[in-house]
C-alpha cells in the first residue's frame, strides 16, 4: 500500500519521508532499502526512489555499496564517541566565532522558536529535525565557510545520534530547547567563553546520555 506524501516536488517529498523515517529509527540501524520497495511503498517511479536514496548516501544517514542495497546505518559506541567528539570541535569554534559578531542568525532563531512551540504543545514531542536544523543554521551564520562545510560532512550521522536520542526519550524538546536559549542568549551578549562552553556542554550531555544508553542495551 502505498503511503501519502508531503505536498512538495515529488522526489523532494520522497526524500523528506524516508529520511523521517530513518531519523526517527521507523528504519531500524541495519535495515536494507531497495529502489524498488521504496518506489511500491510511495507509489512513485524507481528513477525517483533511486534519487532520494542517492542524496540520503550522499548525506550519511545510509550507507551502499556498489551492487547492493542501502543499508541504514549501524553506529557502534566508538562511531558516536568519535562523531560527537568531532561535532564538538567544530560547534564550539563556530559559536565562539558566531558570538565574536554578536547576532544570531535569523534562521536559526525562527527554528528555535519552532522547537519552543513543540515544547509547549508536548515536552516529549518530536525534536530531532528541528534540533539539526538549528545547528546547522547557527554554523551556516558564522564567518568561517570551512567550518560550515567540515560540519556539513558530519551532520547525516550526527542526525542519526540526534534520532536516537529522540526515540529512547534520553531528551526532551523542552531540554533541548532550554539549552538552546542559554547557547543564543551568549550569542547575544557576544560572550564568546559562554558561548563555547555552553555549545560543549550541550553536545557531551547528549552524547553522554546516548552512550549510556548503548552500554545499558550491551549489558
Amino acid at each position: 500500500m502505498s503511503l501519502p506524501l508531503k505536498t512538495t516536488s515529488l522526489p523532494e517529498a520522497v526524500y523528506d519521508a524516508l529520511r523521517e523515517s530513518i531519523v526517527t529509527v521507523q528504519e531500524a540501524p541495519g535495515s536494507l532499502l531497495t529502489e524498488t520497495a521504496i518506489a511500491l511503498r510511495y507509489g512513485v517511479a524507481r528513477p525517483t526512489a533511486k534519487a532520494a536514496l542517492e542524496r540520503l548516501v550522499s548525506e550519511g544517514l545510509l550507507d551502499r555499496r556498489a551492487h547492493h542495497a542501502a543499508k541504514v546505518p549501524q553506529l557502534s559506541r566508538d562511531d558516536i564517541a568519535d562523531l560527537y567528539s568531532s561535532r564538538v570541535i567544530i560547534e564550539e569554534a563556530a559559536l565562539r566565532n558566531l558570538a565574536g559578531t554578536g547576532t544570531v542568525p535569523a534562521r536559526a532563531l525562527a527554528v528555535h522558536r519552532e522547537l519552543l512551540d513543540y515544547a509547549r504543545a508536548d515536552e516529549a514531542a518530536p525534536f530531532a529535525r528541528v534540533d539539526v536544523t538549528f545547528h546547522r543554521e547557527l554554523v551556516l551564520g558564522q564567518p568561517s565557510l570551512r567550518l560550515a562545510r567540515m560540519h556539513a560532512l558530519i551532520m547525516g550521522e550526527i542526525e542519526l545520534c540526534i534520532g536516537q536520542v529522540q526515540s529512547h526519550r534520553l531528551l526532551n524538546a523542552t531540554e533541548v530547547a532550554r539549552q538552546h536559549q542559554g547557547i543564543l542568549d551568549a550569542v547575544q551578549l557576544g560572550d564568546v567563553e559562554l558561548a563555547g562552553r555552553l555549545t560543549r556542554e550541550h553536545i557531551e550531555g547528549a552524547r553522554d546520555r546516548l552512550l549510556k544508553h548503548v552500554d545499558q542495551e550491551a549489558q
